[in-house]
């Protein structure tokens, strides 16, 4: 893809919606051109695709000039020549970020209605129909749930970075540990050390937890002490007293079992994520996933019985070797069992994941479009609601993640992580923590991606803390 810019430097803006609209790899040839006048901004751009050229333009009041009413003008004329191109309309529109949501949201805690909502994602973004519908109704859930915060409230994440095996179509940074567990014990160690500089800090801050996540990789990777370990670390070195939700990700059948499940729920959990992506043996196969569904149903069951009210499951829409009828099949199977949260992701190819490279087998773009419209219409009829959702590079279809819940069981962390609503106090290795300041400014802090790296620099990373928690007083 190319993309020359003229009498302007908003790169990122215009080559942001550029990858969203048109496949990955395409031959696109694009001219971003911005011309002032003493009256008007005019923002045109020429597109030559497929051996065919489009243009467009929009203006603006220069008088009215804004970064962001800038950057909207540029998007709107390259969608408007794009759209000249393509065969079927973008159901995002001019939206090329990751949180679509985010626009909606920040309207109606504003004071907007849904209603004018709408009508922005309508005018300005020309996002579709059933896009606006969906974005409206994850932002209402934000609002619900930012309104359960105080303002010295924040959310807690703990990173566990590895993975019994990895499969096909994973990017996450997490070591693949196999029978190798000699990382994990000193993990610990030092994941230890970070809680206990981390809930000084945040005593002596004023600040609260409301919500905890145990993600990864795959966080029951660990046994059934070193998960008692963990979760004893978190509860003796925080004050949980208004913490509303404290999420474990199971992720993998293959890594639970009744005592585990048991063991994670008797130390405070009372959300768990069990994660099958699909309810087809042989598409797990081709992923490198090596349970069965019939693991998945096992895992489920093992869950309900050690106490968990709330259980949320992945799938995936346009995994290799999967057909419109299998993603049908899994979506049925997984929604007969009644989970609190079903969430419906989109296949990204991203690059560390070995199907990016090989791209093999796959569902066509017109066979993911039907999955996620048959998930949409199925959840809904299901009296499932969408609660939160974002976006990735290169999804399949350019569509989406969508998190659908029963009334009441929204996963909340989810919904303060991806709409930033308040800070994010991440822990281990590859945590990212956002930190919420006056203003609307978010400042972010990474820790060590790696476990070995986060080992090394464990004593750097609980400096950074106290770094990060000056911001906050």
């Amino acid at each position: 893809m190319n993309l020359t810019l003229v009498g302007h430097d908003d790169r990122y803006a215009v080559e942001q919606l550029q990858m969203s609209l048109f496949p990955a790899g395409a031959e696109v040839d694009a001219t971003s051109t911005l011309h002032r006048g003493q009256t008007w901004l005019t923002a045109t751009t020429k597109i030559t695709y497929d051996g065919r050229t489009a243009h467009a333009s929009r203006r603006m009041k220069a008088a009215e000039e804004t970064v962001r009413l800038r950057r909207q003008t540029l998007q709107q004329s390259y969608y408007l020549a794009a759209i000249q191109l393509l065969s079927v309309l973008p159901p995002w529109g001019a939206l090329a970020g990751v949180r679509p949501t985010k626009l909606s949201t920040k309207h109606m805690l504003e004071g907007g209605t849904a209603k004018s909502a709408d009508k922005m994602l309508r005018d300005i973004y020309y996002v579709t129909p059933e896009r606006r519908k969906l974005a409206i109704d994850c932002s209402t859930s934000t609002v619900n749930a930012a309104n359960l915060l105080d303002k010295d409230d924040i959310s807690l994440y703990v990173g566990i970075p590895f993975c019994p095996t990895r499969c096909a179509y994973c990017s996450f940074v997490s070591r693949t540990i196999g029978k190798k567990t000699e990382l994990l014990n000193p993990y610990l160690e030092a994941l230890l050390k970070e809680i206990q500089v981390s809930g000084k800090l945040l005593s002596s801050s004023g600040k609260q937890l409301r919500t905890i996540y145990i993600g990864g990789g795959t966080p029951t990777s660990l046994s059934s002490p070193q998960m008692a370990y963990l979760m004893d670390a978190i509860r003796d070195n925080f004050d949980l007293s208004r913490c509303i939700e404290f999420t474990v990700e199971g992720g993998r059948p293959d890594t639970l079992d009744a005592e585990k499940l048991r063991t994670i729920a008797q130390h405070g959990a009372d959300r768990m994520s069990i994660n099958p992506q699909t309810m087809e043996d042989h598409v797990l196969r081709a992923c490198g996933r090596p349970h069965k569904a019939a693991d998945v149903v096992r895992a489920y069951h093992e869950a309900v019985d050690a106490g968990f009210k709330a259980i949320n499951m992945d799938l995936i829409a346009g995994l290799p070797q999967d057909s419109l009828e299998g993603f049908k099949r899994s979506l049925d199977t997984v929604a007969a069992l009644d989970p609190a949260n079903i969430t419906v992701h989109t296949l990204a190819l991203k690059k560390g994941a070995d199907l990016f490279e090989k791209r093999v087998d796959l569902p066509s773009a017109e066979d993911v479009t039907q999955m996620v419209a048959y998930a949409n219409g199925q959840l809904s009829a299901k009296s499932y609601k969408p609660y939160y959702l974002y976006r990735q590079k290169y999804m399949s279809g350019s569509f989406e993640n969508v998190g659908w819940s029963r009334d009441n069981l929204d996963c909340l962390y989810n919904i303060y992580m991806m709409e930033e609503v308040h800070t994010i106090l991440s822990l281990g290795g590859g945590g990212m923590n956002k930190v919420n300041l006056p203003g609307g400014r978010l400042e972010r802090f990474h820790n060590p991606k790696f476990p070995e790296q986060y080992i090394e620099m464990i004593d750097d990373v609980c400096k950074q803390k106290e770094e990060m928690f000056s911001l906050m007083k």
